[in-house]
């Protein structure tokens, strides 16, 4: 009898097999010229797929190139991320460069930290700013009405696609976006977490973008004082009983990162300052216990926050590893070092390596204190005492 025959290898569809033959060519591109052939075929095909609605075939093709051509993956992810957060519209028969841009706001509160619809009338006094500080003079933009939280934001290529989609005529039409916040899933509640306003610039070809794109010598250093100083005032309605620290606005995928980055020593920060006025102790007596956690290769640090003449663990913060950072890089330093700037005399970094394990009961992460167990952060009874677990 005929058997039948099993492939070792997970089957992919042919137009996540092209994506992949289209990115090694472009690795392998010994010119500009030929990388320009090569990433104008991938452009087309990846704007296909997100017509299509084809995120299964993107994703596919990034899985296989992971694994096979590392050059290839990153080339692909590169321009599946600006495919998906910029295009060109036309208006009026004139084309426009539209671009996706997320604005983060760092933020921390005992008490919640909203994700919500944002008034009209403070939309309005937002998008004054963002336009003297920020944005070119003469990009039309547009704002969605609401301030995401991260589990909000578009889960796929194919989503935040379409999110441009609407945004980008949205700031052609001379609008802004209406979100239905009866829709948005319920965020988790952290100490510290990031918001986002979300948006889209739109110039005519060619055109600068941002204020630091024009010939008047801005800088990114001065536009991001100007939008925090007169700009970020305006936040505090939406943002009522927490500290926040506005970031400068940028392409959708890099505001992201650059969030994702700003947030880890901000949130060793709020943990000290939230310590400090839940437990009424200055940071000289707090200790914090910096452990690396390991699965098949180290995953994070877990800081540990107790008080320093006791081996109790009160806090707890998760530092995620980012972009290139492993086991050769100095991470522990650099947390060390804001926590000291922070004010903590007793910073102990433990040389062994923690599985990379959490509670069997509730999930939660468990943090590392000074006899090098594993254990959970209790804070001691208080009311209205947040999550101990960090965004």
């Amino acid at each position: 009898m005929k058997r039948n025959r099993f492939s070792s290898r997970k089957r992919i569809s042919a137009d996540a097999t092209e994506l992949g033959r289209l990115a090694i060519g472009l690795a392998e591109s010994g010119s500009r010229l030929e990388d320009l052939f090569w990433q104008n075929r991938l452009a087309e095909l990846i704007d296909r797929l997100f017509h299509d609605g084809a995120e299964d075939d993107l994703t596919a093709s990034l899985d296989r190139l992971f694994d096979t051509h590392a050059m290839a993956h990153d080339d692909l992810a590169d321009i599946v991320e600006a495919q998906a957060e910029s295009c060109v519209m036309s208006d009026r028969g004139q084309q426009f460069d539209v671009l996706l841009i997320a604005v983060p706001v760092l933020g921390w509160s005992r008490f919640s930290i909203p994700a919500a619809t944002i008034p009209k009338s403070i939309l309005q006094t937002l998008k004054v700013h963002l336009g003297a500080h920020v944005f070119a003079a003469g990009a039309r933009f547009a704002i969605a009405d609401y301030l995401y939280s991260p589990d909000q934001l578009p889960h796929s290529f194919v989503e935040t696609w379409q999110l441009l989609q609407k945004l980008g005529a949205a700031a052609l039409a001379g609008a802004d976006l209406s979100v239905d916040g009866s829709s948005m899933p319920e965020t988790n509640r952290f100490l510290s977490d990031t918001r986002y306003l979300v948006g889209a610039l739109a110039v005519a070809r060619g055109l600068p973008l941002f204020r630091w794109n024009e010939e008047d010598k801005s800088t990114r250093e001065g536009c991001l004082k100007e939008w925090v100083r007169q700009g970020g005032p305006c936040l505090e309605p939406v943002l009522t009983g927490c500290a926040y620290q506005p970031l400068l606005a940028d392409a959708y995928h890099a505001a992201c990162r650059a969030a994702d980055s700003a947030s880890r020593p901000y949130s060793l920060n709020a943990s000290v300052a939230f310590l400090q006025a839940t437990l009424g102790r200055p940071p000289e007596e707090l200790r914090a216990i910096v452990g690396s956690f390991h699965d098949k290769r180290l995953e994070e640090y877990r800081i540990g926050f107790g008080p320093r003449d006791s081996d109790v663990i009160y806090h707890g913060v998760v530092w995620p590893l980012l972009g290139i950072e492993d086991e050769t890089t100095d991470v522990a330093g650099e947390i060390e070092g804001v926590l000291r700037k922070a004010g903590l005399k007793e910073v102990v970094v433990l040389d062994q390596q923690f599985p990379y394990e959490f509670c069997d009961d509730c999930g939660a992460p468990l943090y590392p204190n000074v006899e090098g167990e594993t254990v959970h952060a209790e804070m001691p009874e208080q009311n209205d005492t947040p999550s101990q677990t960090l965004h």
